[in-house]
C-alpha cells in the first residue's frame, strides 16, 4: 500500500473525510434547526399579541354592601375585552365578584372604575384578571 492509499483508509475509517452523506445529513439537521426556531418564534410572538395585562390603581369601600375598584388595562387595540373584578375581606375570603365586558376600543391602555355588590363588608377590591372572550 502506498502512503495515499493507507491515509485514505484511516480517513474513512475515523470520518475525516467528509462525502456525501456527511453534507446531506448536516443541511437536513440545519432544516430542521430552522423549522424549530421559526416555530417557537411563531408561537411566542402568537401568545404574547392575545394578552390582557390588568394593573389594580385603587379601590374604595363605600358601605358593607359595595366597593369601587379603580384598575387600568392594556390590550391589543380593536379587541373586547372581559374583567373579573372582585371584593375581599379582612380574611381575602371573597364577598363579592363580577365579570364586566368592555367593547373593542382603539385605545391600548384603557381606565376603569367598577362598582361590586358584596355580601359582607369588603377590606379590599381588586381586578384579578382580563382576558380576550
Amino acid at each position: 500500500m502506498t502512503s495515499a492509499a493507507t491515509q485514505d483508509l484511516l480517513d474513512d475509517r475515523y470520518g475525516r473525510r467528509r462525502g456525501p452523506r456527511g453534507r446531506i445529513g448536516w443541511i437536513v439537521v440545519g432544516v430542521v434547526v430552522a423549522a424549530l426556531v421559526g416555530y417557537l418564534g411563531w408561537t411566542t410572538v402568537a401568545s404574547a399579541v392575545d394578552t390582557v395585562d390588568v394593573d389594580t390603581t385603587g379601590f374604595q369601600v363605600h358601605d358593607e354592601r359595595s366597593v369601587s375598584v379603580q384598575f387600568q388595562i392594556t390590550a391589543r387595540p380593536g379587541v373586547p375585552v372581559a374583567c373579573a373584578v372582585e371584593a375581599q375581606d379582612t380574611e381575602h375570603g371573597i364577598v363579592g365578584w363580577r365579570i364586566v365586558e368592555y367593547p373593542a376600543s382603539e385605545a391600548h391602555s384603557r381606565a376603569f372604575d367598577e362598582t361590586v355588590p358584596t355580601t359582607a363588608e369588603a377590606t379590599t377590591g381588586l381586578a384579578s384578571s382580563c382576558w380576550i372572550p
